[in-house]
């Protein structure tokens, strides 16, 4: 570094120098592909990479430099959000992709990865959930009040992975499309009993009760949630077939034919998947078939990111593979099916994130700037994590027995064939229940 620029920092913050040459040292190993151009405190720019196209960011401070020299998986997002760091050129989904991509090839340094160790070492402690702790991370991100998520999910509130079949379909379409694909799985027939574990505003219990005419229970810990979904139910006429639950699935009692479970496991914690596993499978009638939809790693297991647990989602963890294999099989189940969604969730919190966006200043008339850049760095983080850090959906069946499904995947589709595309209804060529019950068993 030198003289002039150490003195011109030294005038602002005695530490701004080694923290200068400390990011300007990362800066320089890590971005490989692409370019970024950082203008400095003192309006010096600096840039990294090679190419044409570039992102160009703004650091307002010294002390911001600091906190993002040290602590970059935490400060990116908090400098974002308090205004300390502002994308001049580009947008912040560029910003974090670019970042991502590089990070994914290079070998990052060893204080970061001495802070990745410490986190995966106390993860347990972490993402240690028990009822009351459960509750309080539920309502931290759930119970934010009706008018946010009206504005940038579709009218089911289907907050979780969509499935688009193919790139032109609409959000609407592609969350419609995955209840099919999730119905289908489960084979699911009249009069069944199903749980749903988490969930949510009810939006799958609604499509399952309406198209299959199951008896449908749905359990959350979120009082919005619950709230919403019984009076959709009593609105929809489906409350004869449909009841949503304030309780936590380890308190849930009985059989069931079908269990589902989407968008839930994430927020279980490893030190809980024994315990999950468990319960499902003194839940799950010996004949029936239970999914469970979860984000998930195609890495090997990795920490928790600090600022998702910090801001989103406390508790929460993406687990691998191979951390979730082992407990199915100790709980005494089998898995009949294991689907890799790759890019479908990318595609959904892209549509997310732009209809955010497109209301943003709504958001901000509902709390504020510095929620909304918030949810804005979330939303564009996650995004970006699908496309360029590895992360996935898994959607794996089981069962207490190996023929609880047909031999073959081949009724999955013929399955799906028979389910109407909308949520509010059966298609006219939809053929009645009892002819679908006596084609599934026929199918056996």
């Amino acid at each position: 570094m030198k003289h002039d620029e150490i003195l011109r920092a030294s005038k602002t913050d005695r530490r701004a120098p080694v923290a200068l040459w400390l990011l300007d040292r990362e800066l320089r190993r890590v971005i490989r592909t692409g370019v970024l151009e950082v203008r400095l405190p003192d309006g010096e720019t600096r840039r990294y990479g090679m190419g044409s196209s570039a992102i160009s960011i703004a650091i307002r401070d010294w002390p911001t430099l600091r906190r993002i020299a040290i602590h970059p998986d935490l400060a990116l997002g908090e400098t974002w959000m308090e205004g300390g760091l502002t994308v001049e050129k580009g947008d912040l989904y560029g910003l974090i992709a670019l970042c991502l991509e590089n990070c994914r090839n290079a070998r990052l340094p060893m204080l970061w990865r001495v802070r990745d160790r410490l986190r995966m070492t106390l993860r347990r402690f972490t993402m240690y959930n028990p009822i009351p702790r459960s509750r309080r991370n539920v309502a931290h991100h759930y119970d934010l009040g009706d008018g946010l998520y009206d504005l940038f999910l579709d009218p089911e509130r289907q907050y979780s992975c969509a499935y688009f079949e193919t790139s032109e379909e609409s959000l609407e379409i592609a969350q419609v499309q995955k209840m099919r694909h999730i119905s289908a799985k489960l084979r699911v027939l009249p009069g069944q009993k199903v749980l749903d574990i988490g969930s949510g505003w009810g939006g799958l219990g609604r499509y399952l009760a309406r198209v299959t005419d199951a008896q449908v229970t749905g359990v959350t810990l979120s009082v919005d949630q619950q709230k919403y979904a019984t009076d959709r139910a009593r609105r929809d006429g489906l409350d004869d077939r449909l009841r949503f639950d304030l309780r936590d699935y380890r308190h849930q009692t009985g059989r069931f034919d079908r269990i589902v479970s989407v968008g839930m496991f994430e927020h279980v914690g490893v030190g809980h998947y024994s315990a999950y596993f468990s319960k499902l499978a003194d839940l799950l009638d010996a004949n029936g078939v239970a999914l469970v939809h979860t984000i998930g790693s195609a890495c090997p297991p990795r920490a928790p990111d600090p600022w998702i647990s910090k801001y989103v989602f406390p508790g929460g963890y993406v687990p691998s593979l191979s951390e979730i294999v082992p407990e199915v099989e100790r709980a005494g189940l089998v898995i009949a099916d294991i689907e890799v969604l790759r890019l479908h969730y990318a595609e959904t919190l892209k549509a997310w994130r732009e209809r955010f966006m497109a209301h943003r200043s709504e958001a901000a008339a509902l709390y504020d700037e510095r929620f909304c850049r918030m949810w804005e760095f979330y939303l564009a983080s996650c995004e970006a994590g699908f496309r360029h850090n590895f992360l996935v959906v898994f959607q794996i069946q089981l069962a207490h027995r190996l023929d609880a499904v047909p031999m073959t995947r081949d009724y999955m589709e013929a399955t799906k064939r028979q389910l109407p595309h909308s949520s509010r209804g059966r298609n006219a060529d939809t053929v009645k229940s009892n002819a679908r019950r006596e084609d599934w068993v026929a199918a056996e």
